[in-house]
């Protein structure tokens, strides 16, 4: 068994682009990414999975077309698939992410961020 501990924090040490996920752990089919995010993201949506959102630190917006939910550290939201929404960030926040694997970040694989592992 090679299974090991990650920690998140040391994980988000070793980059400081915004934006850019780096998968950190697979599971079930699944990347567990960590990003940094600060400013706005653009406007996009997900037609056939969930966005799985949960603050690692910092405070985070997502906007819907809808409505707007506001995240603090230790607090997750799931945007349903489907719907468009983008994420703003006041200041750096980071972030954890988990997203079926190769599901493009901008909902889009023209224009996602490559996948990178870290």
């Amino acid at each position: 068994m090679d299974a090991q501990v990650v920690n998140l924090a040391k994980k988000l040490d070793t980059f400081s682009k915004h934006w850019s996920p780096k998968t950190i752990e697979q599971f079930n089919g699944h990347d567990l990414m960590v990003v940094k995010c600060q400013g706005e993201f653009n406007w996009h949506s997900h037609d056939d999975t969930d966005d799985f959102f949960l603050v690692v630190k910092g405070a985070l917006k997502i906007e819907m077309r809808e409505r707007t939910v506001e995240l603090k550290t230790g607090e997750l939201f799931v945007v349903p698939k489907g719907i468009e929404h983008r994420t703003v960030a006041d200041e750096e926040v980071h972030l954890l992410l988990i997203e079926p694997t190769g599901t493009p970040n901008t909902g889009d694989a023209a224009t996602a961020a490559a996948r990178e592992e870290i």
